[in-house]
């Protein structure tokens, strides 16, 4: 074992005795020791309840014969980050979530690993430090939220941020945003819908790296419980059988992972997680895969803020097994944390919804979820959630609002400065210009509450998995390092072409020569973490990775 490394020997007399303070005895000095990573705290509903979960995986590694040993791992909650200042640091925390649980792994050399989280960067983040440490590791994702209500409608976080632009334009008053506020989220778990921090628990099983049935059982249902022990028994197993995550996270793996998520129509954001998660694992992977996947998987799931189904409806419908039995003929096999491989566990699928989790035959949309887009306003590629625009904006055309900054973009937005049939640009948002990439749903929520229905957007910033409409995202290069974006003006026009997969900026070679000769970059003043990084993220296209 590789815990033998602290605790074997006499030579190793001093490490043992600082075990022996925790209490672990002479056979338990035998036994695998699994760590917890454990992103439980008490700002982050996602998290809340994560302390009792790493209580029932500690009883299964006790069980199964391991000694667990639980440690803290930092999580943004990015719903309360947004919109201001504080979603600069969303992003670059997905690397220290990876930093903190490879220093803890690989300085106490722990033999298996849980990772215990649910939000947006926190279980990417897990991800990628199972990649780069590859010992045994199951990741527990904590759950989705249950439904708000309010006059018998349910609701999600969407609907408050969507509230916000209602208000503005005078359709519902203040008090009515109130009872919304008070009604949407009704406790622990993760935000109700496929926004990011779903669909990464969705990817993560179909990954291979949580048990099945994971991802869509909500935070407060007694299943996860189950789930949370059964995690905690089969790390050991793995730990035994030296199965390593990087035999699980395969280029097969990934790619069913991508084939799952453009099923279900998931976030803009699984393409810049999955990249980093690929590169940990240390496998080539281009964006232009999730083009070709996209163009292969129908999108067969009316997942919210797209569509109406929630992650409990998922769940109840049968949840990713059952998505997976859907895309059977579609998948690849390979082996997961639970011993069977992929197209084991969707032959046992069932479907018992078929409006939440329609067929291939009879699809939402033909084609995936996502898109890739290319075009001179991103050389190096865009990413839109088409599965959330509606068709009448899949093709569109119209003159440039530019601004450099979200804060810019929300005040014009608000005070109806934008017009039908506007592009707007929201630039300097990007990995090293925000820096940190800050999510937008703001805006993006505002215009849809204001009532807007031809106003596309564009960003090298990022986009919230709860955005719907024509919002177009991770352009790159980014505006900071003098992208086509950065020399953009007020009254360009910008054609986007969802079908053809393009997106350009309609001025001539000239003109954007003669602009990129008086262009300068924007003056950051920076400090700590942002400097940091800042100074060395990669761009969107790559998976915006620290080097």
């Amino acid at each position: 074992m590789r815990s033998d490394e602290v605790k074997a020997g006499y030579q190793r007399a001093p490490n043992r005795s600082l075990l022996r303070a925790l209490g672990v005895t002479d056979e338990e000095m035998n036994l695998p020791f699994i760590g917890i990573a454990n992103a439980w705290n008490t700002i982050v509903p996602g998290h809340l309840h994560l302390r009792t979960l790493a209580e029932k995986v500690k009883g299964g590694i006790c069980a199964a014969g391991g000694v667990p040993f639980e440690f803290g791992v930092i999580g943004i909650c990015d719903g309360i980050a947004m919109g201001h200042s504080g979603m600069r640091y969303s992003l670059p925390s997905r690397e220290t979530v990876a930093d903190s649980i490879e220093l803890m792994a690989e300085a106490h050399r722990l033999d298996g690993l849980v990772c215990i989280g649910t939000c947006d960067k926190i279980v990417p983040g897990m991800l990628m430090a199972a990649a780069r440490c590859n010992i045994p590791t199951i990741v527990l994702t904590g759950g989705p939220m249950l439904s708000g209500c309010s006059n018998g409608k349910d609701l999600s976080l969407t609907d408050v941020f969507e509230g916000v632009g209602k208000v503005a334009a005078g359709t519902i008053t203040e008090e009515e945003l109130h009872t919304l506020e008070c009604t949407a989220m009704p406790g622990c778990g993760s935000c109700q819908g496929l926004y990011t921090a779903n669909t990464m628990a969705c990817i993560t099983e179909s990954l291979g790296m949580s048990l099945p049935g994971c991802a869509a059982i909500p935070a407060v249902d007694a299943a996860k419980l189950r789930i949370a022990r059964k995690t905690g028994e089969r790390v050991v197993g793995l730990v035994k059988e030296q199965v390593t995550p990087r035999a699980i996270i395969t280029a097969p793996a990934i790619r069913n992972a991508i084939r799952v998520d453009m099923a279900l129509g998931g976030s803009t954001n699984t393409v810049l997680h999955l990249m980093a998660i690929a590169e940990e694992a240390g496998l080539p992977f281009d964006i232009d895969q999730f083009t070709a996947i996209a163009e292969q998987v129908p999108h067969i799931g009316a997942m919210q803020p797209g569509g109406p189904y929630s992650m409990q409806q998922l769940h109840h419908a049968g949840g990713i097994p059952a998505v997976e039995q859907r895309l059977i003929s579609l998948l690849e096999d390979g082996p997961t944390v639970s011993g069977q491989n992929v197209l084991q566990i969707a032959a046992r699928g069932v479907v018992t919804d078929g409006k939440v989790i329609g067929t291939i035959e009879h699809p939402v949309h033909a084609a995936g979820g996502l898109k890739i887009l290319r075009g001179s306003l991103a050389p190096d590629s865009a990413v839109v959630k088409c599965s959330a625009v509606n068709e009448d904006m899949w093709t569109h055309q119209g003159p440039a609002r530019v601004f450099d900054g979200e804060q810019a973009a929300m005040d014009a937005i608000l005070s109806r400065q934008v017009q039908e049939g506007d592009v707007i640009v929201i630039r300097y948002e990007g990995p090293k210009g925000g820096p940190g990439m800050p999510e937008m749903l703001s805006p993006t929520s505002a215009l849809m509450g204001l009532g807007y229905t031809r106003v596309a957007l564009v960003t090298d910033g990022r986009f919230s998995g709860g955005t719907r409409g024509p919002c177009i995202g991770h352009v790159a290069p980014e505006a900071a390092i003098g992208g086509p974006i950065a020399l953009v003006k007020d009254g360009d026009l910008i054609r986007i072409d969802l079908n053809a997969r393009s997106i350009d900026l309609l001025v001539d070679d000239a003109t954007l020569s003669d602009r990129r000769k008086s262009w300068q970059p924007s003056e950051q003043f920076l400090s700590g973490v942002l400097a940091r990084y800042a100074a060395t993220v990669g761009q969107a296209d790559h998976g915006a990775v620290q080097r």
